[in-house]
């Protein structure tokens, strides 16, 4: 837990100083010129041809962000799969599998352990149930998946907008309420690369987005109306407004913890206590024996590495909504992308 607090402090430290463009900011603005020289000579060697990115025979879309840290990629990931298998489409999903121990290109699996997979990728299989695999490279899981699974016809990259080595179809950048940050280029600001940048679409998560500077569709996100366990039992959130029962220890190990908190007392529940852990928090060291008298609220994310150790928490699930005029903007650049067989195997036609 002491590299965790610390890890929490570091973190707060800086989101505190890429808001604007302090102190801090400045004293670091002279090594984000470098990074931003690095940047552009990455990207100018794929344009000039000195690095080549490489296909994999059906459309790719990528969900990505410019800042670093969270912005609510995996949750638009989920509801592009989602809306695309109610349409017929077979989707498969790629990750490089942030957090986890492993290094290898492997198939997520309903037993894989998320330190072993990564939780996101781990929390997309069990939202879907859309093959989904993880490597270092995302071209090698792009490749293990359409080997394993030749029948998917669209891929999704779970982030990967700075991974040149994919070439992608359909880049979708995510923001929040974060906007821009400071707009300075890292370690100085959040930015892994000047924006603006060609992109496809736009979307927006946050509350507040900044739409005026950063034009872009908008998501709706609220939480779920229950609570799951472990072994899949449904908890009415009603049932843990109720008074007399545990008190309640709401925690998360996500970009934003406070939002979660905020959700959760939004929807009437009276948190004892809250615990904001680092992104990707594994749980492995994580000392449970102080909360025993509390009933624990955790989010899918969490949950799916929590579970091992605490199978009676429950996790409150955050569902998001795309705008249908994104959505229908999708279909129609999947469509422009479509190869003959690809059109046939859906049963659609191109106009």
């Amino acid at each position: 837990m002491q590299r965790a607090a610390a890890d929490s402090l570091l973190h707060r430290t800086l989101t505190q100083a890429w808001r604007q463009r302090g102190v801090l900011a400045w004293l670091m603005w002279p090594l984000s010129l470098l990074w931003g020289a690095l940047a552009a000579l990455r990207r100018g060697l794929y344009r000039w041809g000195w690095l080549t990115a490489s296909g994999v025979g059906v459309p790719v879309v990528v969900v990505g962000n410019v800042l670093v840290g969270g912005s609510g990629k995996t949750p638009v990931v989920i509801a592009l799969v989602k809306h695309l298998q109610a349409q017929g489409w077979r989707v498969g999903v790629i990750s490089r599998g942030y957090g986890r121990h492993t290094r290898d290109c492997r198939e997520v699996l309903a037993h894989s352990a998320a330190h072993e997979v990564g939780d996101e990728p781990a929390l997309i299989l069990h939202a879907t149930s859309a093959p989904v695999f993880v490597a270092p490279r995302r071209v090698q899981a792009a490749r293990a998946l359409l080997a394993t699974y030749p029948q998917v016809q669209i891929i999704i990259s779970d982030d990967g907008l700075q991974h040149l080595a994919l070439k992608r179809d359909i880049d979708l950048c995510v923001f929040d309420d974060r906007g821009l940050g400071n707009g300075f280029l890292l370690p100085a600001g959040p930015l892994r690369e000047p924006w603006p940048r060609p992109v496809d679409l736009v979307l927006h998560t946050g509350n507040q987005p900044a739409l005026a500077s950063i034009p872009g569709f908008r998501a709706q996100r609220r939480l779920a109306d229950h609570a799951l366990r472990a072994d899949g039992r449904p908890i009415a959130l009603a049932e843990l407004r109720r008074p007399g029962g545990p008190p309640l220890l709401a925690l998360a190990g996500i970009a934003k913890p406070e939002d979660f908190f905020i959700m959760l007392r939004q929807q009437g529940l009276v948190l004892a206590q809250t615990l904001a852990l680092p992104d990707h928090f594994d749980f492995d060291n994580f000392d449970l024996s102080p909360y025993k008298d509390f009933t624990l609220v955790c989010t899918e994310k969490d949950a799916v590495k929590l579970w091992r150790y605490e199978p009676q928490a429950l996790a409150v699930a955050l569902t998001l909504t795309l705008a249908p005029d994104l959505l229908a903007r999708l279909d129609q650049l999947l469509r422009a992308h479509q190869s003959p067989t690809l059109s046939s195997a859906h049963g659609h036609t191109t106009s």
